[in-house]
């Protein structure tokens, strides 16, 4: 079902950013083409050679590259990719796309895809519980986003509860039934 699809992954800033190396996996081991772009702070917890690596292909996280000053398009990425995915998506990020603020390239690129977009929330049972997150959480749904709930468990906190981006064999079996219904 992933096979020759384009799948675009969103990594922003939270400790759950190392998950985003087995969803690459996975996704290519099913045939899928990878692009990711990250936010500047998602670097911090995940290096982009690790994310180039695996997904095969240079990773994204500024409008152009300091390097040859080649622009990173978020109009094409958007247009490129058949699904989304943000993974993992953090109460701050949400909040911005919520709000639609666009203020590094995985919100500018979300804010132009044309496909569905699919979010996996990663952060602390408070946080997580607050309302203004459940509030954003709810606009991201009414903007026909996918949310991906998260798991109860043990927190990088140290606390347990809701909050524990869903595991990456989740996720993609997700995205897979997904696709599986829209072909039906």
């Amino acid at each position: 079902m992933l096979e020759g699809r384009k799948i675009l992954l969103g990594v922003t800033g939270g400790i759950a950013a190392y998950k985003a190396a087995v969803i690459i996996r996975l996704l290519v081991k099913e045939g899928a083409e990878v692009k990711v772009v990250m936010t500047p702070l998602a670097k911090e917890f995940i290096t982009p050679l690790t994310l180039a690596t695996l997904s095969r292909n240079p990773v994204m996280a500024d409008f152009f590259d300091p390097e040859d000053g080649r622009w990173n398009s978020h109009i094409d990425l958007g247009l490129w990719a058949d699904l989304f995915l943000i993974a993992p998506a953090t109460a701050n990020s949400m909040g911005k796309m919520a709000a639609g603020i666009a203020d590094n390239l995985l919100l500018t690129t979300y804010l132009s895809a044309r496909c569905p977009v699919f979010l996996a929330p990663a952060m602390d049972l408070d946080m997580l519980a607050h309302p203004a997150t459940v509030s954003n959480m709810e606009r991201l749904k009414s903007f026909g986003n996918h949310i991906i709930e998260p798991d109860t468990g043990e927190l990088a906190s140290g606390l347990e509860g809701k909050g524990r981006m869903a595991e990456p064999e989740v996720i993609v079996r997700e995205l897979r039934e997904f696709l599986k219904k829209k072909n039906n």
